[in-house]
């Protein structure tokens, strides 16, 4: 089986229907944070506004959608700045690509960057903004780099005594908490916190667990709102109406992105440079197989890992959705391609978070006592979060 890249119009028609297939276990339908304007708007009035956000920041209007900032706008909010997380604020831009800051020719507002030279809103960009209200959708994975925003802006917000306003959206893989948790020796912009790779939380909840664990520097505490999502809880399924960030177009490539990241800091591609990004992957001297692809520069992905090299590999657009980080396609991968080929590169231990993955996959460990090793500290983590749960 080869796959040919389909068209950017199928994509973007799925994502647009998505919006009114979401659905949870409850009857009622699933609001985020920024739908309940009521709870916010108030808040706003009269005040110089910050707005952190991205292509996904968005909300209901009639049978479409409309962006938080131009819904502000229509209300008469003062918004006297917006930051931009990693993609930038229309979300186009590569993984890791630094972007600069702009102005917003939609609006005219000016559109600080926090993936660029700076990663944290500094004292004069913060001048004159009296609030500040964070409206990011998260995928629940710690090394997507939006809660490293959320820190840092906090923590800005701390220093500057400026409150923070929290819209709340749901999180695709709250159903479980899985994985090695980060220690301090490879904190990075991938992870700055001492949380597993999936941690179960939304980004609201993950907010309050940032101000009670006194993570901020020198244990500061930011003035925090939260707008909760209405009619959701832990078992509520819900599948995203926008790509969070350009190399996750469907809800399948959002499940399994927390297990075949494990994947980017090696040799193998994951799909980016095709359209089936995070659910495929592969290599040239990988098994010869029926199922190939070719990376090719596209959306979100200008020079593909690959490119223009036929791989063989595995096709996962049909599995189930995990209730776990699943291992078994990172240890495939390092089990099938030549020994005499590199296979893990730089960055390896950030996204695991940890040196000890590494060395496990390279001596051999089964994945019944890597697991096991990460236990202890796993559950320990579960207990400090239950605190900060928002959702039943």
């Amino acid at each position: 089986m080869r796959l040919k890249n389909s068209s950017i119009k199928s994509t973007f028609l799925f994502w647009l229907l998505a919006l009114s297939c979401s659905s949870s276990i409850s009857q009622k339908r699933i609001l985020p944070g920024a739908y309940l304007q009521d709870q916010y708007i108030p808040l706003l009035i009269k005040k110089k506004v910050g707005v952190v956000a991205h292509q996904a920041s968005l909300i209901p209007k009639r049978n479409t959608s409309q962006h938080l900032v131009d819904f502000l706008l229509e209300n008469n909010i003062d918004i006297h700045s917006i930051f931009a997380p990693e993609h930038g604020f229309r979300g186009k831009a590569d993984a890791g690509e630094n972007v600069k800051d702009q102005v917003d020719p939609k609006t005219g507002i000016q559109i600080i960057s926090l993936h660029g030279i700076n990663k944290k809103p500094k004292a004069e960009q913060l001048n004159g903004i009296e609030i500040i209200i964070f409206d990011l959708q998260d995928v629940g994975v710690r090394f997507f780099t939006y809660l490293s925003t959320l820190h840092y802006v906090m923590e800005a917000c701390a220093e500057n005594n400026i409150p923070v306003i929290i819209l709340d959206r749901p999180n695709p893989n709250l159903h479980y908490v899985d994985g090695p948790v980060m220690e301090e020796a490879y904190t990075s912009f991938l992870g700055m916190h001492p949380v597993p790779i999936v941690y179960g939380m939304t980004i609201g909840e993950y907010a309050q667990m940032i101000n009670g664990e006194r993570w901020l520097k020198e244990g500061l505490r930011c003035k925090l709102s939260i707008v909760p999502v209405e009619n959701y809880n832990r078992k509520s399924k819900y599948e995203l109406s926008v790509r969070p960030s350009p190399n996750l177009p469907n809800p399948q490539a959002i499940s399994l992105y927390p297990s075949l990241c494990l994947l980017e800091p090696t040799v193998i591609s994951v799909g980016r440079g095709t359209d089936f990004q995070f659910q495929i992957y592969g290599h040239p001297k990988l098994p010869k197989s029926n199922f190939t692809f070719t990376p090719l520069p596209n959306f979100g992905a200008k020079n593909p890992k690959l490119k223009d090299h036929l791989c063989y590999g595995k096709n996962l657009t049909k599995v189930l959705r995990p209730n776990q980080l699943e291992l078994k396609w990172l240890m495939d991968a390092y089990k099938n391609l030549p020994k005499s080929n590199t296979f893990f590169l730089k960055g390896f231990n950030k996204i695991a978070g940890n040196s000890s993955l590494k060395e496990q996959l390279i001596s051999g460990v089964s994945e019944i006592e890597i697991r096991k090793s990460w236990k202890t500290k796993l559950e320990l983590f579960k207990e400090i979060r239950e605190k900060y749960l928002i959702y039943n």
